[in-house]
């Protein structure tokens, strides 16, 4: 069984449909897939619709969090119970504050003399979550930048650039907290990728899993073998499920589902802490 528990589409800062996801995930050869849009559950309805047979859907969200003032996400799954509660409404401020953040970074690279519109970038988040992704977009169709990644530096809107603006967020506790409370659990996304800005330190992810945290994503395309082995050994010293995914954003990370995969005895144990065990003949909990 190839299960991917990391993924991302237009709901947020992912270039495809969540129906093209689900479709490339399977032609990918994927059994189960979680959809973990940032601050949203949104494109999981389209996913359902579109779930190609063979293929289990788990729903899920990246949630933003903010942990000794730097930016930490806590992956969510088995959410079926999340519409209309806390969980959904505090995704929902965290929705309007990155509207918020993403308008303040085109008024400053516009300060700093690169063409870009605020009407530009709500076209390319296309109804979906905005995100630093739909900026970088911008900036690239302006000729400011060759490609989007060139945007993530401290020249543009890397951590502390020019044009940087920080951005509201949960205290990890409190995500847990809510995410348990909405039927799901609570992973540590990428701990230890050096490409988002900063490692989670041990005792910060020991203080978390004592807070209830789940699982922490060892298999990540940002993870190298010796931190893939570091983490795992980390995990399972705090009976933490070890977890991963491609972290798939469609073309912005080359079309990558199933690059990274998550064990399924990683991902049965996972269901259970959701309260939840795979039925005969069933991949898992899905929607």
């Amino acid at each position: 069984m190839r299960i991917d528990l990391h993924s991302h589409s237009t709901a947020s800062d992912g270039t495809d449909p969540p129906a093209e996801v689900v479709r490339r995930a399977r032609e990918a050869g994927l059994d189960v897939l979680a959809l973990t849009d940032h601050d949203t559950l949104a494109g999981l309805a389209a996913a359902r619709r579109a779930l190609p047979p063979g293929l289990a859907l788990v729903t899920g969200m990246e949630l933003s969090a903010r942990l000794d003032g730097r930016s930490v996400h806590l992956l969510g799954y088995g959410l079926d119970g999340a519409e209309g509660s806390p969980l959904a409404a505090a995704a929902a401020g965290i929705v309007e504050a990155r509207r918020g953040r993403a308008r303040r970074m085109v008024d400053r690279l516009r300060e700093l003399g690169v063409d870009i519109t605020w009407p530009q970038v709500e076209a390319l988040a296309a109804g979906g979550v905005v995100g630093r992704p739909h900026v970088a977009r911008a900036m690239v169709a302006a000729g400011a930048i060759d490609r989007p990644e060139q945007a993530f530096t401290p020249e543009w809107i890397g951590a502390g650039g020019r044009a940087y603006v920080s951005r509201y967020a949960l205290d990890p506790v409190q995500a847990i907290g809510l995410i348990a409370d909405a039927g799901g659990a609570a992973v540590l996304a990428h701990p230890g990728a050096l490409s988002r800005g900063w490692k989670i330190p041990d005792a910060a992810i020991a203080r978390l899993a004592g807070a209830g945290v789940a699982g922490l994503e060892v298999w990540h395309p940002d993870h190298d073998e010796a931190e893939r082995s570091r983490l795992g050994a980390l995990a399972a010293s705090l009976d933490l499920v070890p977890t991963g995914g491609s972290d798939d954003h469609g073309s912005l990370t080359g079309h990558r589902l199933g690059a990274q995969t998550c064990p399924p005895e990683s991902y049965e144990r996972l269901m259970a802490r959701c309260g939840r065990r795979p039925g005969p003949g069933r991949a898992g909990p899905w929607t």
